[in-house]
């Protein structure tokens, strides 16, 4: 048998790929993205329906698929890299496409743990912080999130961030509390943002998810990203010893380095989202007959399939050309800001485009574009509005801020 070309499995893996971009992958990257695919089809995809009617999380099964195809930590994916940590950029662009085509909420529940917790830790841990929970978090031995966003401070989170952190001896006092925190009920411990109340800068704590006086309440009825459990957290005097706290954020100003990596990876989801809509639909439309044709053979219909394979297309050349800059060292949020708003946009667009040329079968689940289109609303919304990435791009433009 011989053995696939990597421009013969990035086809087979990607046909909505048109440009070939993944055809920059190594073949180890490649067979490590095929491997997520065949765990996630075995062990997610029987329960993927009854979990998202019910809101239920099958972390267990996720987990498992992670660990088992070794997505962060594969040998393959750091053959000729001095790197350990950080896996190529292009490599990771395609973890979340191939992440997100299968189920965004999928996606979304690795990058609390994979983007944000996991940057936190690379960017705000010591050396030994960096050994014992950041390999914690790549070996999936441990799950993790992010404990920014309050309940009243969102956008503005830089300058309104409300929970406390006081210094007592050679332990922080921590109260307040968190919002919107996806993972937050089940993680084994949670990077929490507090303000010191001496010096008034932003810091941040390792907290176990068991910590006496810290309580999550999952956040109810939410029409996207059922399989997600966003949590509503409270801090009541719960103590943090110095030694966990992350001694390399000591302001805003650091936590926005860990924006600039998660921002992309938001526009990888969308991306990603956004082909799994457009295969969806291609899927459907090239098997339902009307009128005594099928429906992809009506003109109307494949203008919208034109459309939304154009907005992939696009949307795969944005993640990679930023990943690609990344990847050579550079990182600005202007970048990762307007992948982002771009790709969110041109996602919502296809999303929409697939349900319609699904019809009444685009409002069911056993077609797959229905959990495309609802999750789409709530991928649209974090990690920055499209406002807020419209102004961070603007103010570039313009050197005009215009938040206040």
């Amino acid at each position: 048998m011989m053995t696939q070309s990597v421009e013969e499995l990035a086809k087979l893996l990607y046909p909505e790929d048109v440009y070939n971009e993944a055809a920059a992958l190594t073949l180890g990257e490649l067979k490590v993205l095929q491997h997520l695919r065949m765990e996630l089809e075995e062990r997610v995809r029987p329960i993927l329906i009854k979990c998202y009617e019910k809101a239920q999380l099958p972390r267990q099964e996720i987990l498992t698929a992670f660990r088992n195809a070794r997505i962060m930590d594969h040998p393959s994916l750091f053959e000729g890299r001095d790197e350990k940590w950080r896996v190529r950029e292009i490599y990771n662009a395609f973890l979340y496409l191939e992440m997100a085509r299968f189920d965004p909420s999928v996606a979304t529940f690795f990058t609390v743990h994979g983007g944000l917790g996991y940057n936190t830790i690379l960017i705000g841990a010591n050396k030994a912080q960096r050994e014992r929970y950041g390999t914690a978090i790549r070996e999936f031995t441990a799950q993790t999130c992010f404990g920014l966003t309050e309940p009243d401070h969102g956008s503005d989170i830089a300058g309104g961030l409300a929970t406390t952190a006081e210094k007592i001896g050679e332990e922080w006092i921590l109260n307040g509390e968190k919002r919107w925190i996806g993972g937050a009920k089940t993680a084994d411990f949670i990077p929490i943002f507090a303000r010191d109340t001496e010096t008034k800068k932003i810091k941040c704590f390792i907290v176990p998810g068991d910590a006496p006086g810290l309580s999550v309440e999952d956040i109810q009825h939410k029409i996207g990203l059922r399989l997600v459990n966003n949590g509503h957290i409270t801090l009541k005097d719960v103590k943090v010893l110095d030694a966990d706290r992350l001694e390399h954020i000591n302001g805003y100003g650091d936590v926005a380095k860990i924006f600039i990596h998660t921002r992309t990876d938001v526009a990888h989801i969308a991306m990603g989202t956004a082909a799994g809509a457009f295969n969806a639909a291609l899927k459907l439309t090239m098997t339902r007959e009307q009128f005594g044709r099928k429906l992809a053979g009506f003109q109307l219909v494949q203008e919208k399939l034109a459309r939304m394979q154009a907005n992939v297309v696009a949307a795969i050349s944005y993640s990679t050309r930023v990943a690609n800059l990344q990847e050579k060292g550079i990182h600005e949020m202007k970048k990762s800001s307007l992948a982002k708003m771009h790709n969110a946009l041109v996602m919502r667009e296809t999303v929409a485009l697939a349900r319609e040329v699904c019809g009444g079968n685009g409002i069911t689940y056993e077609t797959e574009v229905a959990r495309f289109f609802t999750d789409a609303e709530a991928i649209y919304t974090y990690e920055g509005t499209h406002e807020i990435n419209a102004m961070i791009v603007a103010r570039e433009l313009t050197g005009i801020g215009a938040f206040v």
